[in-house]
Order: structure tokens, then C-alpha cells, then sequence
């Protein structure tokens, strides 16, 4: 799962994805506290990097994005991360089954293991316990890794959020 270029990353991806533009309503209240809107990019910049330092590839970290904004879902976010694992040169016939839910079916039980662990803390958090981190550690995660990979799924949880918060606000114009 070794990864081939970095995710295209713009000044400020949400802004960017839910046309949020400078001046108007809702990029004051987006921006009304800035220091949380540049936290926000830097994560997303940070867990989206070509390298962290540890075996969690950048298009295994896509996957996560791509999956736990499918299953919230969120579809501007779940497009953006799509996008950024078909420039990855990802496996169709591996996106059929994640996007089926047939994650047991993958030919990479690591990813497997991943993407189930991703729906746990998406969809039932309190499960996210010692036999689901046992299960990554058996596809041979590390520790680091597991910290980090729950880490990027509750960022995503915050961004997937935040981007249906805005999402609402323009389309009511309560901004």
C-alpha cells in the first residue's frame, strides 16, 4: 500500500470544498476565532503528509478518510477523499467492496483491519476497545501506529462535523 504523490492540499481545504469564500458571512463565523480554522488546515496538512515517520502509508490513511466520511456521511468530504485515492491509483475492485461493506473480502487483511477499526470508533466508539486494538496489533500495527490511526479517525470525526455544520449554515443562510 505504498504511496505514489501527496494529497493535493489547498490553502484551506474546507473552505476550499464548500466554497466558503473571504468576505462573506460564513467565512466570518468560520473565521471569527482564525487560530481554530489554521489548527484545523494543520491537522488535516499534518495527517495527510507524505511521511509521519511510521509504517501508516499515506494511502491507508486516505482510506480511513475516505471510509469514515462515507459512513457518516458527509459526501463533499467523502468526494475530496476519493479523489485523492484514485490519484493514489487505487484498486477498483478493492473500493467495490469497501464500498459494499465487505471489508472481510479484501485481499490486505491490514487494510481490513483498519477500516473495521475506523467504522468501530465511527459508529460505536465505547467498542473501540482491547480486542479491536488487538486486532490491529495482529496485522502487525505498532503502537505508535494505533495512536496515530485513532488519532486521524477522531480529526476526521471533528472535520466531518464540522464541514455538515457549515454546510447547513450556508444552505439556510443563518450565517
Amino acid at each position: 500500500m505504498s504511496s505514489t504523490s501527496p494529497i493535493a492540499v489547498t490553502a484551506d481545504v474546507l473552505d476550499s470544498l464548500l466554497d466558503i469564500q473571504p468576505g462573506s458571512a460564513l467565512h466570518g463565523v468560520r473565521h471569527a476565532r482564525d487560530k481554530v480554522a489554521l489548527a484545523t488546515q494543520s491537522s488535516h496538512n499534518l495527517f495527510f503528509a507524505q511521511d509521519l515517520g511510521i509504517d501508516l502509508s499515506l494511502t491507508e490513511r486516505l482510506w480511513v478518510a475516505y471510509f469514515a466520511a462515507r459512513l457518516t456521511p458527509q459526501a463533499t468530504l467523502c468526494a475530496y477523499y476519493l479523489k485523492a485515492l484514485q490519484a493514489q491509483g487505487i484498486d477498483s475492485d478493492g473500493l467495490a467492496l469497501i464500498d459494499a461493506g465487505k471489508l472481510d473480502e479484501l485481499n490486505d487483511g491490514r487494510l481490513a483491519a483498519i477500516l473495521r477499526f475506523t467504522r468501530t470508533l465511527i459508529e460505536s466508539p465505547v467498542h473501540g476497545d482491547r480486542a479491536a486494538l488487538q486486532a490491529l496489533q495482529q496485522q502487525g500495527l505498532s503502537t505508535g501506529e494505533i495512536v496515530v490511526l485513532a488519532q486521524l479517525i477522531a480529526f476526521l470525526s471533528y472535520q466531518v462535523r464540522l464541514a455538515a455544520g457549515l454546510s447547513a449554515l450556508s444552505a439556510t443562510g443563518a450565517a
